[in-house]
């Protein structure tokens, strides 16, 4: 296993349940702007250590997703904030936002204060 990228949940907003309405989350480091905070789930601040591909594997409170789809600015905005939208519907289409890392079609995971967001290449 190697590990391309690990953080610690510190806080979720009050707003990330209309996101999950839609099957997204999106997540940002503590870095991120007042005005964002109520939507996001926010970590600490963590490293990239290699880039995101499509048959990576993210986790989040050691619930596993294979990764279907990374837009061409995932790697940057996870290296730079912390940041990407987490599409949980399993749907790869053309639609898709260049900052939208899309999984397998799973149940969302339970967040929790504390838990990992890892992600990996098995």
């Amino acid at each position: 296993m190697i590990k391309k990228y690990e953080a610690n949940i510190k806080e979720i907003g009050e707003e990330v349940g209309i996101f999950a309405e839609e099957n997204m989350m999106v997540i940002f480091n503590d870095t991120v702007p007042a005005e964002l905070r109520s939507f996001a789930v926010i970590h600490e601040k963590a490293d990239l250590q290699h880039q995101v591909e499509v048959g990576d594997i993210l986790e989040i409170n050691d619930e596993s997703y294979e990764i279907l789809f990374v837009g061409n600015k995932v790697n940057e905005t996870l290296r730079d904030i912390g940041h990407c939208t987490i599409s949980f519907s399993g749907e790869v289409s053309a639609d898709l936002l260049p900052g939208t890392m899309c999984v397998e079609k799973k149940v969302m995971p339970e967040l929790a204060l504390g838990a990992a967001i890892r992600i990996y290449k098995a």
